[in-house]
């Protein structure tokens, strides 16, 4: 086996969900190893969560500047290599672009930046560098969401004629009826969140998914947001009318307001053939429908599924994989590419993803503002 990579991390600490999952992703597959980073705006407390997780504080930074500072002066082989990003939405562009513009590769929490116009400013930094960049999009990592993409490339069900996707949560039903904590919590901010919440928080996993699955690329959209209160300026609900071309349509149902979800997302494509459907909550079944037929029922780790699939299955049939699996899958696939091994595009979500989410983003606000119309996504 070969060296490991050295992972930092930019936030995550205390008892963050998702610093949890990251950790845990990265250390599947004996690929990285994680070594430091900045965890807290105060250095004392980033090197107490250091301590708290059993790693050195050697690698342990005030910020990000002392970290790229130190960082460069050490040999190749002793360096940290890639940093995951896993702050609040406002600092994930400066951050990704500094560190690029450094050399280091990038795994970012979604929505990648705050805005459109970021996006395009860090995919050209990006180009400039040289270096692998990955989006946690972390559903594209389950096996058997691998395995609806290769079944629909493959032409198993046809030619795609309806595409449905939902995401609800009701995570915010407490926040967003209490007027001090609406106007408060940094996700209902546009200073740190952005101009969405819901649409920007989950709804671009469920844009991102259809993309990834179908293969198809959404090309106009209309929109109709609910922000509940007239002083809450973040959207916590919405529907998306999407149009992939003149007969090939679709429909985005993103909540964080559906009283009782946990977490709610499921996928359906429809071709002339066949259907297949997926549900996040119930991720080790990916479900077959045919007219005539009764419902097939896939699984990972058969031989059945396709090597892309296989890939991203570390257990045997039967046994559960979940979301750490997923992340992991996709932390799996950019270790692959900073050591220039052979890889699937499909093993994890990339610069592209992430312009076209935060371009899908924009648009979404645009439309509803506009009045619900139709709107043109960039090409």
């Amino acid at each position: 086996m070969g060296k490991k990579i050295k992972l930092g991390v930019l936030g995550g600490g205390g008892d963050s969900l998702i610093g949890i999952l990251h950790r845990v992703a990265s250390s599947m597959f004996d690929k990285f190893e994680f070594v430091g980073g900045v965890f807290n705006p105060e250095l004392d407390e980033s090197k107490k969560f250091a301590k708290e997780l059993g790693i050195g504080t050697d690698k342990v930074y005030k910020d990000l500047d002392h970290l790229i500072t130190e960082e460069t002066k050490l040999p190749e082989d002793e360096r940290i290599k890639v940093v995951s990003i896993l702050t609040p939405n406002f600092l994930h562009f400066p951050m990704a672009k500094q560190l690029l513009e450094n050399g280091f590769h990038v795994i970012c929490e979604k929505p990648m930046t705050t805005t459109f116009e970021e996006a395009k400013i860090l995919e050209e930094t990006l180009n400039k560098s040289k270096t692998i960049f990955a989006v946690t999009y972390t559903y594209t990592g389950y096996p058997m969401i691998r395995q609806m993409k290769e079944m629909i490339a493959a032409g198993e069900i046809g030619e795609v004629q309806k595409i449905d996707v939902q995401y609800y949560q009701g995570w915010i039903n407490p926040i967003i009826h209490d007027k001090d904590q609406r106007n408060s919590i940094w996700r209902l901010d546009p200073e740190k969140g952005g101009i969405s919440c819901c649409i920007g928080d989950i709804g671009t996993h469920a844009f991102d998914m259809i993309e990834y699955v179908s293969g198809l690329e959404v090309k106009e959209l209309l929109a109709d947001l609910n922000y509940v209160y007239s002083d809450n300026k973040m959207d916590v609900d919405g529907t998306v009318l999407l149009r992939f071309s003149d007969y090939v349509k679709g429909v985005l149902r993103s909540s964080q307001i559906a009283t009782g979800e946990e977490n709610n997302f499921a996928v359906k494509i429809y071709g002339k053939k066949a259907s297949l459907k997926w549900e996040q909550e119930n991720p080790n079944y990916l479900y077959k429908l045919e007219d005539g037929q009764p419902i097939k029922v896939l699984k990972p780790g058969h031989e059945y599924n396709s090597a892309l699939s296989l890939d991203g299955t570390k257990l045997p049939p039967g046994h559960p994989e979940g979301i750490f699996d997923s992340m992991g899958n996709i932390y799996k696939g950019v270790a692959k590419a900073i050591n220039g091994e052979k890889y699937h595009p499909a093993e994890f979500p990339t610069m592209k993803d992430g312009v076209r989410g935060m371009n899908f983003i924009e648009k979404v606000v645009d439309s509803h503002n506009k009045g619900n119309v139709w709107v043109k996504l960039d090409s």
